[in-house]
Order: C-alpha cells, then structure tokens, then sequence
C-alpha cells in the first residue's frame, strides 16, 4: 500500500442503544436483542421477532435513519476531533428509508382516497364512485403481497419530483389524507440519504452511496481505504444504516428465511433461519500521515480489504464459499499475511440459515487451509440480528473493539454442533484473549463478498 489507512472515531447504534458500551453489554455479552416488536403489526407473518429497539409506532420517527445516522457520523466526527465543515469523502451503504412509503399504502382505503396521491397523481378529474372504495384486502398469514408492496413504493418514491410540483392545495390534500411526513419520501432514495448525512455534518467533498444489499457499507469502506492508501483523499466517512421496517420483513417472512423459534442459532445444527436488527454506523478513516499530523489518536489500522462475486445464484451462496474465500485472501495478500499465519479472530457473516453457514465454514478452510481449526470464529448476527446495508459497518466496529478490549464476541445460542460447521465458533461465552489481528467478512445476495482486515495498533 501507498499509504495506511487508521480508523480515528466511529458512532454506533443498535437494539442494545448507543456507542460502545451498549455493544460490551449486549454482544460481548451473548445477549440476544430479539423480541416481539410493535413498531408495526406483525400479525400478518409467521413472527413478531427482531432484534430492534424498543419503542411503538409513534415513538419510531426518532429512529428514522437519516436522525440516526446523523447522530452517528457527529459521534464519530466528535471521538476524531473533526469539526464540522471539514473535507472528508462521504460513502454511505444503504437501501434508503421506506418506512413512510410502507405508512402510507398501509393506510390506503381507511378513508376512500387514493394512494397515488402520495405520489402527486390524484386525478381530480375522475367522476366520483357512487360506492366507497372497498379497504385494501389485508394479507393472511403466511401470504406474500411483496410484489404489490415493493412496485407502489417505487412509485411513490420515484414520482415525488411531480409532488413537488403540484399546487398548494395537493399538498394539503396529501397531509389530510394520511399522517405521514411526506417529506420523508425521498428518503426511500439510497443517495438521499448520503446528501442528508454530509449535509447534517457539514462534510465537504465527494459522496457515494452504495446499494448491494448485506455487504453495502462493507464496500463502502474498501472504496474509502482505496481511495485513501492511492493518495487521492485524505479522510472518508463511511457509515451504514438498516432499521427494521415492514417491507424487507415481509420479504425476508415471505422468502421463509426467519427464523421460526424467535431465535438465531449460526452454525448450530438446529439453526432455523436468521432474525433482522436496528443497525447504523458510522466511522471516520483517515491517512495515517493525515491523523499523525493533526495529533489524532489511531483506534486501529486497516491492513488490508477485498471484494469478489461468485455469481451461483441470486440468494444462496456458493456452497463452497468460493467467493468469500476470493475475498478473504485478497485482504490477506494486501495484509502481507496470506496463509492467516497471524490472524487472531474471524467475525463471521454467519446469518443462521442453513445454506450459508455451512458455505462460509468451507469458505474459510478454502482462505486458511492450514490455520482454520484455530482460529477463532463466531457470528455476532445471534445478538444483533441481520443489520443488512449496515452489517459490514457495524461489525467492523464489533471487530476493532474485540481488538481493543482483548475480548472475542461469543456466538450466542449455540446447541448441537453442525458436522458441515466444524471450527472454534467461541459458543456462548466470551473468550479473553489478546488478538493483535482481525478479519470480518460479509456476503450478500447476487454472490457478493467482501473482507476487511483490521490491526490493533
């Protein structure tokens, strides 16, 4: 490498609550976040169970991802000793905020209006129905309505430039007919957000925003270190964000990859499939040469990162973990290490589901022939839940503080071991150790992966 990439602030925010702490009392403690959430009604699915913070419907709005990724990027800006205002690339990994798209067809047909009005579409000029529109059909257990779902939010979020344009009395017509902030539409837009972000932190400099799917904010911060070791700038703020919301939950309900038993088992033999969480990170990564210069103190360095795409099929992974393997000794080559001869911990992507946890152990005795029986690995999904865009992000920040504090996150709710899932999965309990070296990998839809090595310093 050109130059060395440190890590100089991060902010974080799980089901657990807020910063560090919160994480030591939750993740490290094996303690599953998961419980029957009223954010919105769950009765439609075959379950209410989520790692997600506990509020109800009308307390959410405070967890609206643009508040809470804001609070996050001013935590770590803060802990960086960077003032608003700075020049700093932002990349965000999201999927944007669809929760008052989702609000809005929700409350179709409570009062005979049109949803598409939502969208600046109301057709004024249409004669008047002699019988009430009938309430839109609400879906039984076990049906799926996501195709329905997922087309009207696109419309509704790729329509509001006409909104915008509409009269006054449109406007009005939209806030009478459905109490949502329609302002918040936008917000379903993934590059919105990363406006909004730099916007709020007062950031000057280039802004990316990064869609695919669970390694989103993973790739968000490989871009951001390439971009840093090549010399072309000198800080990056990358950050993720996912909060639990109704229609990646009907999704993932629809699909049958929920867990059946309200909880998540990674590499167990009994796993029945993976729960989603609250998750939104940000950090600040920075030259080495930038930080010594201004006096920031290093959290830790990344040594080494890579991507690679297996391709075999649009929702299950190579079953030989070929990809994941790909990018895990790309990041170990750039690290010097490519035999993992120094590699102290492994964070897992390690979802609970049948198919990728047995791919993803093969992945990594493909990456560390030699090495994968010891060396410690556990999946911190079986506390927090599936974080999606944000799992890249908010697990790196999981790995650099094991790094600090010498301690490895257990893989929480741990039975019967799996013959398929045969290495050291730290079950259960906390291990205290001394890992100097850490690698955390993800892996999403579409065969992607990705591997980021972090060192304590």
């Amino acid at each position: 490498m050109s130059g060395e990439v440190t890590v100089t602030g991060f902010g974080v925010r799980t089901a657990f609550g807020r910063g560090a702490d919160a994480l030591r009392r939750g993740v490290f403690a094996g303690v599953p976040s998961f419980a029957a959430t009223t954010r919105f009604d769950t009765g439609p699915y075959r379950t209410a169970m989520a790692g997600a913070a506990v509020d109800g419907p009308d307390a959410v709005e405070g967890w609206a991802l643009r508040h809470a990724l804001a609070e996050c990027g001013a935590e770590a800006l803060s802990m960086a000793g960077l003032a608003p205002g700075a020049e700093a690339a932002v990349l965000l990994g999201v999927a944007g905020d669809h929760t008052s798209v989702t609000r809005y067809w929700r409350g179709v047909g409570s009062d005979g209006r049109c949803g598409s009005v939502v969208a600046g579409c109301a057709h004024a000029a249409e004669p008047q129905m002699s019988q009430p529109r009938a309430p839109e059909k609400q879906p039984v257990r076990g049906a799926s309505t996501d195709t329905e779902r997922v087309a009207r939010a696109g419309t509704a979020a790729s329509r509001e430039r006409v909104t915008d344009a509409r009269p006054a009395a449109d406007t009005q017509r939209v806030r009478d007919a459905t109490p949502v902030d329609t302002r918040r539409v936008a917000d379903a837009v993934p590059a919105q957000l990363t406006e909004l972000l730099a916007g709020e932190l007062g950031l000057v400099g280039p802004r990316l925003t990064f869609t695919n799917a669970c390694v989103a904010s993973a790739a968000a911060i490989i871009h951001a270190c390439r971009l840093i070791s090549s010399g072309r700038i000198d800080v990056a703020v990358c950050g993720g964000g996912y909060l639990v919301e109704e229609e990646t939950f009907g999704k993932f309900d629809s699909g049958r990859a929920l867990s059946r038993d309200g909880m998540v088992r990674p590499f167990s033999a009994d796993r029945t499939g993976l729960l989603l969480g609250d998750g939104v990170a940000v950090v600040v990564l920075e030259s080495a040469e930038h930080a010594r210069r201004r006096g920031a103190r290093p959290l830790a360095a990344v040594v080494g990162w890579g991507a690679a795409s297996d391709a075999h099929h649009i929702a299950q992974p190579h079953p030989e973990g070929a990809g994941l393997a790909r990018a895990a000794r790309q990041a170990m080559r750039l690290a010097g290490d490519p035999d993992g001869d120094a590699l102290d911990y492994v964070n897992a992507h390690g979802t609970g589901t049948k198919y990728n946890d047995g791919a993803e152990t093969r992945g990594l005795r493909a990456a560390f022939p030699k090495r994968a029986e010891s060396i410690p690995v556990s999946s911190t999904k079986s506390t927090t839940g599936h974080l999606l865009e944000a799992a890249g992000v908010v697990e790196f920040v999981i790995t650099m503080l094991a790094l600090t504090d010498g301690v490895l996150p257990p893989t929480a709710g741990f039975t019967a071991p799996d013959p398929e899932c045969d290495l050291d999965y730290v079950p259960n309990e906390p291990r205290r150790t001394d890992p100097r070296r850490a690698l955390t990998v993800n892996a999403a839809f579409g065969g992607a992966n990705t591997a980021l090595v972090l060192e304590r310093p």
